[in-house]
């Protein structure tokens, strides 16, 4: 990188500021690029660790002109320039001396997508849990690399009521909840994400995702649901708006 510009502090949260990151990085070179998770992190020719998450709404790109809400420019030896841009400002790029110091990459459960946990595995991490399974899918945890959409998408998939504790699901449950996770991402990567109408969420090359389509309960409120046709409700779990089916999720007795 032989120039990079930060230009928004809360960008530069996780360092002293924009300068520290700016410092940090120019004149280095990227030697891997990986993601776990919602974190992107590359490892730096000096040891050091570059680690990015685009909370809501932020976004790279590559080439092209300035956008509003630009907040960060890494311009490479090859001539091309990567921006980062996030009108919230969610999300973060951070420099750590070594993958050790990164907080937030030491607590991620098994990356949804990447090393799914087996049935065994989550149905031990989640005994005596109880916190609402939703909760807990979106603690990253548990499991890495599920947002809001995907994990009411996954809970409705698998017939599981949002609300009910993570400790009482059975093995069966557990089961299909791994496979409706499974079908979801596969869905929404096929289909290049889910952007919606705010289109905060767009590919690097500016289109959108074409996934929005294929949700069958996020965003869907009081819509019929597209296997039984009851109005799908809408609930606040732990702050976060929560959509599901209350006949096919019904909740156990």
């Amino acid at each position: 990188m032989v120039d990079v510009t930060v230009t928004h502090e809360r960008t530069a949260r996780h360092n002293s500021g924009p300068d520290e990151v700016e410092e940090r990085l120019t004149g280095r070179r990227i030697v891997s690029l990986d993601r776990t998770g919602k974190f992107l992190h590359s490892d730096l020719d000096d040891g050091q660790l570059l680690v990015a998450h685009l909370g809501m709404t932020g976004r790279f790109t590559v080439d092209g002109d300035d956008e509003p809400h630009t907040h960060l420019r890494l311009l490479l030896d090859n001539g091309h320039l990567v921006r980062f841009i996030d009108p919230r400002t969610f999300g973060f790029v951070a420099v750590y001396d070594a993958p050790s110091s990164a907080p937030g990459l030491a607590r991620l459960g098994a990356d949804a997508w990447l090393t799914p946990p087996g049935a065994a595995e989550l149905a031990a991490a989640l005994r005596g849990r109880t916190a609402p399974i939703k909760a807990l899918l979106l603690d990253q945890g548990l499991i890495s690399g599920l947002g809001n959409i995907y994990a009411d998408e996954a809970l409705h998939g698998a017939a599981i009521h949002p609300l009910r504790p993570g400790g009482t699901l059975t093995m069966t449950e557990i089961e299909d909840l791994l496979e409706a996770i499974s079908n979801v991402l596969v869905s929404a990567i096929h289909n290049g994400g889910t952007s919606l109408d705010d289109r905060a969420y767009l590919l690097p090359d500016g289109r959108a995702g074409e996934n929005l389509g294929q949700l069958h309960v996020y965003g869907r409120t009081d819509q019929p649901c597209l296997e039984c046709g009851t109005p799908i409700q809408q609930v606040s779990v732990r702050s976060r708006s929560t959509h599901f089916c209350p006949t096919c999720q019904a909740e156990r007795q």
